[in-house]
């Protein structure tokens, strides 16, 4: 599991005693947009030890409405996430949502982030396996965190050792999500590393206007918890202006409160560990 996150975060300097986060805006809107949320993250992670990975989307596949924004287009999004990395020394990190997606986004990014609805489809864990990428799967909202050994199992078994799992919250009657902090320990025991998405876990689903809706200003309280509970990492999506941004604006949390929270998790991780 170490030798994941050594590997992961070798071009940066850190305290290894630290989380690692994984952070940036849902969906990459604009060069200009990631950049500016890259460059923010990148120093608050520095001047507080954090290990950084930069996450974007490079289109939503999985949008409630069919008039749903889903990308600017999938070479152009993912030449800027990878522009990020480069410029910053950071591992980045996008969704893939079909089994053909693995080795396009691979030439990219470092992680391939396989969707919490997606993490039984065998054939996309095992194309994400082939092409030696770190694959981060979201622990299903409809699974309970033992029977995600299987994920885990379908990417070792396809040669692919460099796996993570996030648990992102549970489904909670039809609209809304609640999480279990038993699942962080229990996944653990797979020896990956586990993170905790902050911003998804507050979604609230199946809105009738078509739109996901969402509890950010629960982000903080969801992050101690997870550090509490021992996450080796954090996810969350952030955005300079949610209330504009094109996807999942209603649980993002916005960029000027990230370094505040993010020195409160610092000093509850010495407490804790």
């Amino acid at each position: 599991m170490q030798k994941i996150l050594k590997d992961l975060f070798a071009n940066q300097s850190y305290d290894e005693k630290n989380f690692f986060l994984i952070a940036g805006p849902c969906v990459v809107e604009s060069e200009e947009l990631v950049m500016e949320v890259a460059d923010r993250v990148f120093s608050i992670c520095k001047n507080l030890g954090i290990p950084y990975v930069f996450k974007s989307s490079y289109r939503k596949a999985n949008r409630t409405s069919s008039s749903s924004f889903t990308g600017i287009g999938d070479e152009t999004a993912m030449g800027i996430v990878k522009k990020a990395g480069e410029k910053y020394k950071v591992p980045t990190t996008s969704d893939i949502h079909a089994h053909d997606e693995a080795d396009f986004a691979a030439k990219y990014v470092d992680i391939l982030q396989i969707p919490a609805f997606l993490c039984r489809q065998t054939d996309l864990l095992q194309a994400a396996a082939l092409t030696g990428k770190v694959v981060n799967v979201k622990k299903g909202q409809f699974l309970s965190g033992e029977s995600m050994k299987f994920a885990v199992e379908k990417i070792k078994g396809a040669g692919n050792d460099k796996v993570m799992l996030t648990e992102r919250g549970t489904t909670f009657g039809y609209q809304d999500l609640v999480v279990d902090y038993r699942n962080i320990p229990t996944m653990q025991k797979f020896d990956v590393p586990v993170v905790m998405d902050c911003t998804h876990s507050l979604q609230q689903p199946n809105q009738p206007g078509g739109v996901t809706g969402g509890n950010p200003q629960m982000i903080g309280t969801i992050a101690k918890a997870a550090i509490a509970a021992g996450a080796d990492g954090l996810f969350i999506e952030t955005h300079p202006n949610p209330a504009v941004a094109k996807s999942d604006g209603a649980n993002m949390l916005r960029l000027d409160l990230l370094e505040e929270l993010l020195q409160k998790l610092v000093k509850l991780r010495k407490a804790v560990i």
